[in-house]
């Protein structure tokens, strides 16, 4: 089981922690998610990340590893300063290596350049309930990886401008993504699936 492994070449800056000021929101919503189960740990691997944009194509995003956490403070995220693609290779500032699902969040915020927040939760029925009912990547594509990364790209060429921001990752059970303008939208769209189940 490869579940929560960076598999991609993660350089970290170590640096000072991002002051809790600019965390008080994704921080928010972070626990939030977490107090739902949709954010944690299962069989002592941490599960569901969140960031949100900094600035053009960087953005702040939680820690590897810090899923099973019950609160996280500013030791838990770092800011995703570059990236790229064709070398499998992100670089990091902060105390923490970024999220194995960073390349995920580089591409939405790339993809789609109105998006300000990202969130990937985990939970095995809404996962069943969602998939091929919402945008679906291909089940070959496991996290973290370079095939999921084309597949989110695929799906969000063929968003229309009315269509629900989120997906369902075919490969990677249980895992769902959400984005949005805002915190409150990307967040709102998976509470609202969250309650029919």
């Amino acid at each position: 089981m490869d579940e929560g492994l960076i598999k991609f070449d993660c350089h970290l800056i170590q640096s000072q922690p991002i002051p809790m000021v600019r965390l008080s929101e994704i921080n928010e919503w972070r626990q939030k998610l977490h107090h739902l189960g949709l954010i944690g740990i299962c069989d002592g691997i941490g599960f569901g990340n969140i960031s949100i944009r900094e600035r053009s194509n960087n953005f702040i995003i939680s820690g590897s590893g810090t899923g099973g956490l019950d609160q996280l403070n500013e030791n838990h995220y770092c800011l995703v300063e570059d990236y790229d693609f064709a070398k499998n290779s992100l670089t990091c500032r902060g105390p923490i290596k970024a999220s194995s699902e960073s390349l995920s969040h580089a591409i939405i915020y790339e993809g789609a350049p109105e998006t300000n927040a990202v969130i990937h939760i985990h939970n095995l029925k809404l996962w069943e309930k969602l998939m091929d009912q919402v945008p679906t990547t291909d089940k070959n594509a496991e996290f973290g990886t370079l095939k999921m990364v084309d597949e989110i790209k695929k799906i969000l060429e063929r968003l229309n401008a009315g269509d629900n921001k989120i997906l369902v990752m075919g490969g990677h059970e249980g895992g769902i993504v959400s984005w949005g303008k805002t915190l409150d939208e990307a967040g709102d769209i998976l509470l609202n699936i969250f309650k029919q189940i």
